[in-house]
């Protein structure tokens, strides 16, 4: 073997395989999904309005509110300050990621559910259809974190479950404004999460 053969198969043997996590930065990651996050959270006073009007009383009656109403296959982003602040990294992006791959299947099912119901609202429609396709993207920022800072990223699941097809009309209605409203709240939560993110890894 020649001199030079050699060295580089010893360089070989002797140097640690590259991580293909460790070459990507994070900051890139976190910062466009910061941006993304903020873009989302200015629209979700919009969309919930949106949805309410079209839904006609009691919904859309001036200062509708029903912080009662709750879906079981939904996780809720409220909770108490001293335990969100004490997650770490990996916590706090598996919860949010868990969360908005069920408002994309919720959004889903309650594009169906307006079809239906409101056939002649295109511009409801439009809006659920781009919150989706938000909801997904901030998914695969979130995912790019996660592979960046060598977190194991959540596995797709079915989180509806048993949905009742059966549902009256206002039960559907219900369930949307559910979604609509748990969709903003978890938007609040993402962008402080990101923010903290960003502040530990500047670009």
């Amino acid at each position: 073997m020649s001199c030079p053969l050699a060295r580089l198969c010893l360089l070989t043997v002797l140097s640690p395989p590259l991580s293909s996590a460790a070459s990507i930065s994070p900051a890139e990651p976190i910062s466009q999904a910061y941006s993304l996050a903020l873009y989302m959270q200015k629209n979700t006073s919009v969309l919930l309005q949106t949805y309410l009007q079209y839904q006609g009383s009691p919904f859309s009656d001036p200062g509708f509110s029903a912080p009662e109403l709750q879906l079981s296959s939904l996780p809720p982003a409220t909770t108490f300050f001293k335990t969100w602040h004490a997650l770490d990294d990996g916590e706090r992006l598996s919860l949010a990621q868990r969360a908005f791959l069920a408002l994309t299947q919720h959004f889903q099912l309650l594009g169906d559910d307006q079809r239906d119901l409101n056939p002649g609202s295109p511009i409801l429609l439009a809006q659920l259809g781009a919150v989706r396709l938000r909801a997904q993207s901030l998914l695969g920022n979130m995912a790019a974190i996660m592979t960046a800072l060598g977190l194991p990223i959540p596995p797709e699941e079915d989180t509806l479950g048993l949905v009742a097809f059966g549902a009256s009309a206002f039960e559907r209605k219900c369930r949307g404004y559910v979604v609509t409203q748990e969709y903003g709240h978890w938007t609040d939560r993402a962008v402080r999460d990101l923010a903290l993110l960003k502040a530990k890894y500047p670009a």
